[in-house]
């Protein structure tokens, strides 16, 4: 299947403060250097947030993992758990179609989801509240047919049911999870055969249902809020706790072979050291160096993500250089653009092709319009 970005995109996407919180913190699961290792859970993130992954949030996790936005691209238009194009504001329906499913039924089931959904896989529902999609096996195949949707499973479907559900979804309400025939779990139709004794003391739902009613998030898309953030893989379980994890470089083992050159450096050792300044270079000469800071005015920098095409990556860049504020951007001449976009190694011609400089100049205006209080 050919998977393609979606041809409409929003303008820009941004981590909401708890999501972006919650991102950090992942990224301090992964040694220095290593945190594009986070770009699936970051994905997944940006996904549960807007609903579907679009390519300002792939290039937003790509920028925050210090990534080229082609290997995030990759990543997302790799897996199928990514959804590239809009879904339905209630719910995402994924029907297995796969053998024990098709088997029992499961062409029933894309019936009703045609008829109240949308006749199209990932189509929008005319009220927008439903998309649907035919998926590989997902692993219920004692309880087929079954559908996944939003994050749980609803399984021993009969078209009926199947129907029953969609509207009482559509009508705001969440209908239980799990077996729809009584069923308990994926126990035999007939009842139970062995370990027939404990089922007198088991709970009116299994495991796995009886969580996801008591977190009632059963088509509820992650936000940040559930419970407080914890990294306990720093050793501190305190709420809210982020700790950077502290590694430690090896160092570079004498090479064994020629030197390079003349200087006397081997290959082996030239690839070890490491750069002063990776992201940002001299490759423009000084006398075209615009206006830098040593620190922002007042301790307290302007939002640089505000500017389309900057994301915190590129943010922190810019800070490395001496840029804090929309004042310094909008005076650059073109020659300080040159000089900025040169020593931007990574995101070379960013600053023109975006023009960093009228959007600074727009921002200052709207700021001052705001303050003053005018519309």
């Amino acid at each position: 299947m050919l998977r393609r970005l979606h041809h409409e995109q929003p303008e820009s996407f941004a981590f909401t403060p708890e999501n972006l919180a919650w991102a950090k913190a992942q990224m301090t699961k992964y040694p220095e250097g290593r945190q594009a290792s986070a770009v699936i859970p970051l994905l997944w993130r940006a996904q549960e947030q807007e609903g579907w992954l679009t390519r300002p949030a792939i290039e937003y996790v790509a920028e925050m993992l210090d990534m080229a936005y082609i290997r995030a691209l990759e990543v997302a238009t790799f897996y199928f758990m990514f959804q590239l194009a809009p879904v339905g504001s209630v719910a995402h329906v994924q029907v297995c179609g796969t053998t024990s499913c098709m088997i029992c039924g499961a062409e029933d089931l894309i019936a009703v989801c045609r008829e109240k959904i949308a006749d199209a896989p990932h189509a929008l529902s005319a009220d927008g509240k439903f998309s649907w999609e035919e998926v590989e096996c997902l692993g219920a195949c004692a309880n087929a047919p079954m559908a996944q949707i939003g994050k749980d499973y609803y399984e021993d479907l009969t078209a009926a049911r199947f129907a029953e559900i969609l509207d009482a979804l559509a009508a705001g309400k969440v209908p239980p999870p799990g077996p729809q025939n009584g069923r308990y779990a994926s126990e035999p139709l007939k009842g139970l055969t062995s370990l027939e004794k404990y089922e007198s003391g088991r709970t009116q739902h299994n495991a796995s249902v009886a969580r996801a009613l008591d977190l009632g998030d059963t088509v509820k898309r992650i936000d940040g809020t559930e419970e407080p953030l914890r990294t306990p893989w720093n050793g501190d379980k305190s709420p809210g706790a982020v700790k950077p994890v502290k590694t430690k470089r090896k160092e570079a083992k004498p090479a064994r072979k020629a030197p390079a050159d003349d200087t006397g450096v081997a290959k082996q050792e030239a690839r070890a050291k490491p750069r002063a300044k990776p992201e940002t270079g001299e490759a423009a000469p000084d006398q075209h160096k615009p206006a830098l800071m040593d620190a922002p005015r007042d301790g307290k920098a302007d939002d640089l993500t505000r500017i389309n095409g900057v994301g915190p990556a590129l943010e922190k860049m810019l800070h490395d250089l001496g840029v804090f504020h929309f004042e310094q951007i909008a005076a650059w001449t073109p020659a300080e653009v040159a000089w900025i976009d040169a020593n931007l190694v990574r995101f070379k011609g960013r600053v023109s092709r975006d023009d960093w400089v009228a959007q600074a100049r727009t921002l200052i205006a709207d700021d001052d319009r705001a303050e003053k209080g005018d519309d």
